[in-house]
C-alpha cells in the first residue's frame, strides 16, 4: 500500500502522468537503449519497439498499477503482476535490471513533465515504482525457484525432433533436450521463450505456447509466421520458418505462464482465434489423457478452414471427450462446417460456475469478454493470454 503521504500526491499527479505516459515511455526507451544497446539487441522485442506496442504496455503497467493503488488500496493486483512476472521469467529478467529501468524512467519523467515533476512527486512515484518492482522481483524469484533455475538462468539447448507444416503460415516443432535428459513437466496452457541468433548477430526472444499435453517425449510449439502489414515481418517467426529444421538445436527457456488449466470438475469454456488455439490444444490434450468428464465448450474463430492450425487434431480431441462440444466460426466458411462470421458466445448454452480461457487477437478477446460479462459471467472467472505486449494491463 502507498503511504498516507504519497497517496494524495499520486492522486493529484496521475492525470498528468497518464496523459504523458507514452511520451515518457518513448523517451525512456531511447535513454535505456542508448545506455544499454545490448538490451534492444538481445532482450526487447525489436518489432514491438518499432510499432510502439511495448511503449503502450509500459504505459498500461505503470499508470494501471498506480491507479489500482489509489482506487483499491486494500486490493492486490495479483493477476496483472503475475502476467508480467511470468513473461519476465521467460526472458531471464534479473533483479538488477530494475535499477537501470528506474534510473532512465525517472530521467524521462523529469524531462517530459518538467516543473510538474516536483521533489514531492518524484518521491511519491518512486514509491509506486518500487512497490511494483519489488513485488515483481519477489514473484520472479519464486518462479525461478520453482523452475530449479538460478536468477535469469532459464535457458537450455533443445533439438528439433519433428517439424510439421500445419497451414501455409504455421509450422509445429517438437523439441527434445539436446543433452537427452527428460524435457521436464509443465502445466497445460504455459509457454516457453525461444531465443535465436539473427543475421545481424542480435539474439531475439519470442514466447510460444506449448501446444500438446505434458508427459510426452518432447515439447511441441506451433509457430505462426508474422507477416507485417505496414511494418516488417516477424523476425523470429520468419527465421524459424526459413531455417529451423529437424536436427537443429534451439535455445529454449523453462515453461512459464499463468494461463493454466485448473484442477477440479467445474465447466470450462476454451475460446480462441487464430494461433491462439495452441494453449487450448494443450489443455484439451491433457483433459483427454486424464479421462476428464468436465463439461467443456470449445470455441474457435479463424479466417478460413485453411488458416485453422491443428483443425483436425482439435476436432479429434473434442470428439474424445464425452462431455465436450466444438463451435467453429470462419470469416470465410465453406461447406457448412462452421458458422460464417465472427464468434458469438451469446448463442452458447453457458452453465453456472463456468471458468473461461481466452487466447487470440486483442480485438477478439475484448469482444468475447465483453459479451461474457453481459451474459453474467463474473470477471474473475475470465482468464486470458496475450501473444506480445499485454495492452490489457491495469484494465481488469
Amino acid at each position: 500500500m502507498l503511504t498516507e503521504r504519497s497517496t494524495p500526491v499520486i492522486r493529484a499527479t496521475l492525470p498528468a502522468v497518464g496523459a504523458a505516459i507514452e511520451d515518457i515511455a518513448g523517451l525512456f526507451y531511447r535513454k535505456l537503449f542508448a545506455a544499454h544497446p545490448d538490451l534492444l539487441r538481445d532482450l526487447f522485442n525489436r518489432g514491438n519497439q518499432a510499432n510502439g506496442e511495448q511503449r503502450k504496455a509500459l504505459a498500461g503497467a505503470l499508470a494501471g498499477f498506480a491507479g489500482l493503488l489509489i482506487e483499491r488500496p486494500g486490493a492486490r493486483p495479483d493477476a496483472m503482476l503475475a502476467r508480467i512476472a511470468h513473461k519476465h521469467a521467460s526472458l531471464g529478467i534479473t533483479s538488477d535490471q530494475y535499477k537501470a529501468v528506474h534510473r532512465h524512467l525517472f530521467a524521462a519523467m523529469a524531462e517530459v513533465l518538467g516543473d510538474a515533476f516536483t521533489d514531492e512527486a518524484t518521491a511519491a512515484w518512486d514509491e509506486v515504482y518500487w512497490l511494483m518492482a519489488n513485488a515483481l522481483i519477489a514473484a520472479e524469484a519464486r518462479l525461478y525457484q520453482e523452475a530449479g533455475a538460478a536468477e535469469g538462468q532459464v535457458w537450455r539447448r533443445m533439438e528439433i525432433a519433428e517439424r510439421h507444416r500445419e497451414t501455409l503460415d504455421a509450422v509445429s516443432l517438437v523439441l527434445r533436450r539436446a543433452d537427452a535428459l527428460p524435457t521436464g513437466p509443465f502445466r497445460p496452457g504455459q509457454y516457453v521463450g525461444v531465443r535465436v541468433e539473427l543475421a545481424d548477430g542480435a539474439r531475439q526472444i519470442r514466447q510460444y505456447s506449448l501446444s500438446a499435453a505434458p508427459g510426452r517425449a518432447g515439447w511441441r510449439i506451433t509457430v505462426k509466421r508474422v507477416r507485417g502489414d505496414a511494418g516488417p515481418d516477424g523476425e523470429v517467426s520468419s527465421w524459424l520458418h526459413e531455417h529451423a529444421r529437424v536436427g537443429d538445436v534451439l535455445t529454449v527457456s523453462a515453461p512459464f505462464g499463468d494461463l493454466v488449466l485448473p484442477e477440479g470438475d467445474g465447466p470450462l469454456l476454451l475460446a480462441s482465434a487464430g494461433i491462439g488455439a495452441t494453449p487450448m490444444l494443450a489443455m484439451l490434450d491433457h483433459l483427454v489423457a486424464t479421462g476428464s468428464t468436465r463439461r467443456i465448450t470449445v470455441v474457435h474463430a479463424d479466417r478460413s478452414p485453411a488458416d485453422h492450425a491443428h483443425k483436425d487434431e482439435q476436432r479429434r480431441l473434442v470428439g474424445a471427450l464425452p462431455t465436450a462440444r466444438l463451435r467453429l466460426w470462419y470469416e470465410n466458411a465453406e461447406n457448412g462446417e462452421a458458422t460464417a462470421g465472427r464468434a458469438d458466445v451469446a448463442t452458447l448454452d453457458l452453465p453456472e460456475g463456468l471458468t473461461v480461457f481466452l487466447c487470440g487477437p486483442l480485438g477478439f478477446m475484448r469482444a468475447v469478454r465483453k459479451d461474457l460479462l453481459r451474459l453474467g459471467v463474473p470477471a474473475e472467472a475470465i482468464h486470458y493470454e496475450v501473444f506480445g505486449p499485454d495492452l490489457w494491463l491495469g484494465r481488469d
